[in-house]
């Protein structure tokens, strides 16, 4: 019963996240795109920057 219980309120507490979602404008989802793109180009040079670092000391 305690098993049913939990899942019963899982599920209640999905539907109320349900209700509240939207979906994000043109400029929303081009600003997360910007941000996104910028934030794996970052770290992609961080990384080959390491790379070539531990190439010329090794």
């Amino acid at each position: 019963m305690d098993k049913e219980n939990r899942l019963k309120i899982f599920f209640e507490k999905c539907k109320r996240v349900w209700y509240v979602l939207k979906k994000p404008s043109k400029k929303e989802y081009t600003l997360i795109v910007k941000v996104t793109a910028i934030g794996i180009a970052v770290i992609g040079f961080f990384g080959f920057l390491i790379s070539v670092l531990m190439k010329a000391f090794v």
